[in-house]
């Protein structure tokens, strides 16, 4: 009759067999069945709620992005990005809304150079979209938290409608006719403002004749 093995072995054994079903059930099966259930019931948002423009990926509906003119030199890191006048422009953002790095600048109320930076984007803005600076939105003043907020306020994105329409040469009645389109409602229906997705109305844009 062979000898029983020792009880630390037989400890281990079991505890063996335990990690290998577990790691079968928990790190493989389950993470499946998550991923095609997602899929089935939420394809579009389990793929990251990508959003195509003539069959090119151009962004997430979840993610802001910078609309600017294209860098006079490219190699030159200290060139200060322009933004494009033919698009709708996003919120300010501490990271540039860059998806690996989010994160706010984590300046205070009381902080000078926010301060500045509040005002300097105020003048900026104002001259951007030819209006009263004192008429400039809050939301084209301040970052989100996050520095990804893809979301403007309405009157952000109503002040911009005249100059969008006239670089696009687009009649202004159908340019704001999509800043309503695409002006989504308070969450739930009464958490937070209605806000304007940026990369979607952009899109629009895109594609309006």
């Amino acid at each position: 009759m062979s000898k029983p093995l020792p009880a630390i072995v037989r400890t281990h054994l079991t505890a063996l067999r335990v990690l290998l079903v577990l790691t079968v059930i928990l790190g493989i099966a389950y993470p499946l069945l998550v991923t095609g259930i997602s899929q089935v019931a939420f394809g579009d948002k389990a793929n990251g709620s990508i959003v195509k423009s003539d069959g090119n990926q151009v962004g997430s509906s979840l993610l802001g992005q910078n609309y600017d003119l294209p860098k006079k030199n490219p190699d030159d890191p200290k060139e200060e990005p322009v933004p494009d006048p033919k698009w709708f422009q996003p919120r300010p953002s501490a990271n540039h809304h860059a998806g690996d790095n989010s994160g706010a600048s984590n300046l205070g109320p009381n902080s000078d150079d926010l301060l500045k930076a509040v005002n300097d984007r105020r003048a900026a803005v104002a001259a951007f979209d030819g209006v009263d600076p004192a008429s400039v939105p809050a939301d084209a003043l301040t970052a989100s938290g996050s520095g990804l907020d893809p979301h403007i306020s309405v009157a952000y994105a109503k002040e911009q409608v005249n100059r969008v329409a006239k670089e696009r040469k687009l009649p202004v009645e159908t340019v704001a006719k999509l800043v309503d389109t695409y002006t989504e409602g308070r969450s739930l229906g009464f958490l937070g403002q209605e806000g304007v997705n940026v990369v979607l109305l952009n899109k629009a844009i895109s594609e309006s004749k």
